[in-house]
């Protein structure tokens, strides 16, 4: 790790100083590496084929007319980008589903946009973790596949 010396202005030291407290960081190097992570992480986003790993998380009246069908419609048509997914009841007309995906940035946002803008869904939230994905070939106990890694 090597050590860097910056000059910042007062008031935008306060601002990591107040981010570094409110979010239980140690010291202020901590906190600044997270931010140029997430800075570092937002442009290796903005190029549309960019590969990610993502949560997509919703809410939706199951009660509205033929929206379960119409979500599970939208997940089988694009089962390439699934990891997981998990569906829970909160009361008698609300669910909340959350998936986990990989892909291809453009792909993931498509998707989720598709899931988000039909009419019964609410409070959708699409979390994407910039990554690299590579197909590898080595042993895992008796066999040996090709499958992917995923690096973030």
């Amino acid at each position: 790790m090597q050590r860097v010396t910056i000059t910042i202005e007062d008031d935008l030291l306060a601002a990591v100083d107040t981010l570094m407290q409110r979010r239980g960081y140690e010291s202020r190097s901590e906190a600044v590496r997270d931010i140029i992570r997430e800075r570092i992480g937002r442009e290796r986003l903005e190029t549309p084929a960019s590969r990610c790993v993502s949560v997509l998380s919703y809410v939706f009246d199951h009660e509205t007319r033929n929206l379960p069908g119409r979500l599970t419609r939208a997940h089988h048509e694009r089962h390439d980008l699934s990891i997981a997914s998990l569906h829970v009841h909160l009361d008698h007309d609300s669910c909340l589903e959350v998936s986990v995906m990989r892909g291809a940035h453009d792909a993931v946002r498509g998707f989720a946009d598709t899931v988000t803008s039909q009419r019964g869904v609410r409070h959708a939230n699409l979390h994407v973790i910039p990554a690299q994905i590579s197909a590898a070939s080595h042993p895992h106990g008796p066999g040996t596949g090709t499958h992917e890694h995923v690096e973030v």
